[in-house]
């Protein structure tokens, strides 16, 4: 975000709300904190003058300067002579920032668009704390929950419930990731040789646990406009497949919802063919525009294994899924779990447990990607209108359709003027796909707005010349 950014004290009034008075200082101090670390005032932000916010909130000119000195105190914000205040994070911008997802070492300036993955909601912090609360009382025994605590497993199989697939908290195993409960899936039914059904585009770093168990992908098209289901029955009838991976809820990348209809028809194909259906729904729960969700997979067939994630509906650095499988397939599970790992962090699981009980996703969370998801959209409509995309109603990303071939030189040439994307190849199960691009909303508006200025100006480059310079490293993974 540009250093010329600013906040007014009436936005600064009303996002603070109701803080705690007591004292005042240190109450202004701990909401501009957690504004300024969840995202809400963005990195790099003048924020109004000390006499402003005065104003603004009501209080003593000595509440807001005191306020300001224990933020740069902090590290959350600091003075520049003659300029005003601006806000920082301690570390700088390089302390999100992981050598796995941004391996060029100038990367750390750019903006990221490799990751479809939003900062932490409102909310996350205080469920944290009451979470410490409770640690304690499980510091006595040795901390390995391989299936997840119970009061979390009861919780994940709530939400189930709600949404009208009844769950035995036995039927659901905590993992550290929903990618994490793909690798335990692959490892106690993917065998070396066998054939797993896989959309393309798709997920990469899901295909790539089931690649590493010794299994085969057979890959079947999802197109911009949805899934094509007579394909995958051919499929299934001439190719004898054990597991089926698939995303019906705002796939990833294409951010498509199947219908019930859809999954009732997929479900014979699959039941038929004797296939076992491996569900990932960690886009499920965020619905943008209001709409009822259809009924979860496993609904319509009861053999389907199913994976759940807390990273894109809460945080991804919680670092917590969970698989929900039926009961006869759980000692499986868990005997392939044991040869990974031993369970998930306790804090987490406490803290999981807390959210859930708030509902499925935080509403301030589905608030802030609203309006980040109608400024991408705007904004590749309006500066690269070539291109084409079906407007997503959830999840975190447009799947863009370019009129060339170009997706991979793009992505060269947008990484050269400060912009990481993933090409459409990164998602693509057996080649190709590269006249698409992956663009997600996660980002403020502000950089979401530079950042497609910056690929359109990078998109001119690559269809009307040779790009410049040679290709840099791959992407390790995209998120």
């Amino acid at each position: 975000m540009s250093a010329a950014t600013s906040i007014s004290a009436g936005r600064i009034a009303a996002l603070v709300g109701d803080f705690d008075r007591s004292p005042a200082y240190a109450g202004l101090a701990d909401a501009l904190t957690l504004l300024i670390g969840d995202g809400r005032i963005g990195y790099d932000a003048r924020l109004p003058s000390e006499r402003e916010l005065t104003e603004a909130l009501g209080v003593s000119r000595t509440t807001v300067t005191r306020a300001y000195a224990a933020l740069r105190d902090s590290g959350f914000a600091e003075a520049r002579q003659g300029s005003g205040t601006y806000t920082r994070v301690p570390g700088g911008r390089r302390r999100s920032h992981d050598r796995a997802l941004l391996p060029s070492p100038d990367d750390a300036e750019a903006l990221d668009l490799n990751c479809a993955a939003a900062s932490a909601p409102p909310g996350l912090l205080s469920a944290y704390a009451e979470a410490a609360a409770e640690l304690p009382a499980y510091l006595g025994g040795h901390g390995y929950f391989p299936a997840g605590l119970p009061q979390l497993q009861a919780a994940i199989a709530r939400s189930y419930a709600a949404r009208g697939l009844p769950t035995d908290p036995g039927q659901i195993m905590v993992t550290s990731g929903a990618l994490s409960g793909a690798a335990v899936v692959a490892q106690a039914f993917a065998a070396p040789g066998q054939r797993v059904l896989v959309e393309s585009p798709v997920y990469p770093n899901a295909t790539q646990a089931i690649r590493r168990a010794g299994a085969r992908l057979v890959a079947f098209p999802v197109d911009p406009d949805g899934w094509d289901l007579a394909a995958v029955a051919s499929t299934l009838a001439r190719t004898p497949v054990s597991l089926a991976y698939l995303i019906p809820d705002f796939q990833n990348p294409t951010g498509q919802v199947m219908s019930d209809q859809q999954r009732e028809e997929y479900a014979g194909h699959l039941r038929r063919a004797g296939t076992v259906a491996v569900v990932d729904e960690a886009h499920q729960a965020l619905a943008l525009d209001g709409q009822d969700m259809p009924l979860p997979f496993a609904a319509h067939s009861p053999s389907t294994i199913t994976l759940g994630s807390a990273s894109k509906s809460f945080w991804g650095g919680l670092r917590l899924g969970w698989i929900r499988a039926p009961h006869g397939l759980m000692d499986r599970l868990t005997q392939a779990r044991l040869t990974l790992d031993l369970g998930a962090p306790v804090l987490e699981q406490l803290v999981l447990a807390r959210l859930l009980d708030r509902g499925d996703v935080l509403p301030e969370h589905l608030d802030r990607l609203r309006p980040q998801r109608a400024a991408l959209l705007d904004a590749v409509a309006e500066q690269l209108p070539q291109w084409r995309f079906v407007r997503p109603g959830g999840g975190l990303a447009l799947w863009c359709e370019l009129p060339d071939a170009l997706a991979t030189a793009l992505a060269h040439e947008a990484e050269r003027l400060g912009v990481i994307v993933a090409p459409g190849p990164v998602f693509a199960a057996e080649g190709g796909l590269d006249r698409f691009v992956r663009l997600p909303w996660t980002r403020p508006v502000a950089e979401l707005e530079l950042a497609v200025s910056r690929l359109a100006a990078a998109w001119d480059v690559v269809r009307h010349s040779t790009p410049r310079g040679r290709p840099g490293p791959g992407r390790v993974m995209v998120a």
